[in-house]
């Protein structure tokens, strides 16, 4: 069956936190030839909650597509791709609201997706999403705005921007393997958010000490387009060592 090249969607609202990571414990998740991305000598994981609209193929009119809201925990990673080192991360799982992600994720377009039951308590400046699935839940608790604390990132400049260089994507891919997606935005813009909460059950599995909290930024009511990168997992080949 023939996949779909693009989509689009409208961002309602996308939380990014992110967790400072014990290197060789990250490195635990994920598949060759990745490995993790280091900041300041720690890796860098972390949740991405994002709530879309008009979720449609990118030839649709905006008017058209379907809501859901989804979460992703992903670690940001390097490969090498012929004699670059290409930066992005690697997405150990997905679960979504809707039942058509569920269905199409992994086959008609990258990315499996994990049915999963949501509940939002959203005001203008607070966000209050908790995802249950079988085999991860998160409860989050984030307000907007206060000031910038991070021991990864100086600036929510600096943030944004190792955020929107981490666009591509790969996920474990049906029947083994992985495949890539690309996410880009003409209107990417991000603002400081504070988490006065979290639980997670995937960093509370990992060994104690292992994983802090570090940040977390938001986006608000972005458009956000995902297609296919020109890339294929043939062409990621592990990367020299850093010595």
């Amino acid at each position: 069956m023939t996949g779909l090249a693009t989509l689009r969607a409208q961002v309602r609202r996308r939380l990014l936190i992110s967790y400072r990571v014990d290197p060789e414990v990250a490195q635990t998740l994920l598949p060759e030839p990745f490995r993790p991305q280091l900041v300041d000598g720690s890796a860098v994981a972390g949740v991405c909650m994002i709530g879309l609209q008009s979720i449609r193929p990118g030839w649709l009119r905006p008017r058209a597509g379907f809501r859901s809201e989804n979460v992703a925990h992903r670690v940001a990673v390097e490969w090498q791709e012929g004699d670059r080192v290409r930066t992005g991360v690697y997405i150990v799982e997905r679960h979504s609201s809707a039942l058509l992600p569920v269905l199409a994720g992994g086959r008609l377009f990258p990315g499996v997706q994990k049915p999963a039951r949501f509940d939002l308590d959203e005001t203008e400046d607070r966000f209050r999403v908790a995802m249950t699935s079988r085999e991860t839940s998160v409860d989050v608790d984030v307000r907007l705005g206060g000031t910038w604390s991070s021991t990864l990132f100086p600036t929510v400049e600096a943030a944004s921007a190792f955020h929107e260089d981490g666009a591509v994507g790969w996920s474990p891919k049906r029947g083994g393997g992985v495949e890539p997606i690309a996410l880009t935005s003409t209107e990417w813009a991000v603002e400081p958010a504070e988490v006065l909460g979290i639980r997670s059950s995937f960093f509370d599995a990992l060994p104690e000490g292992s994983a802090v909290l570090d940040s977390a930024v938001a986006m608000r009511d972005v458009p956000f387009f995902w297609e296919r990168p020109a890339i294929t997992p043939e062409a990621v080949r592990p990367l020299v060592s850093r010595a």
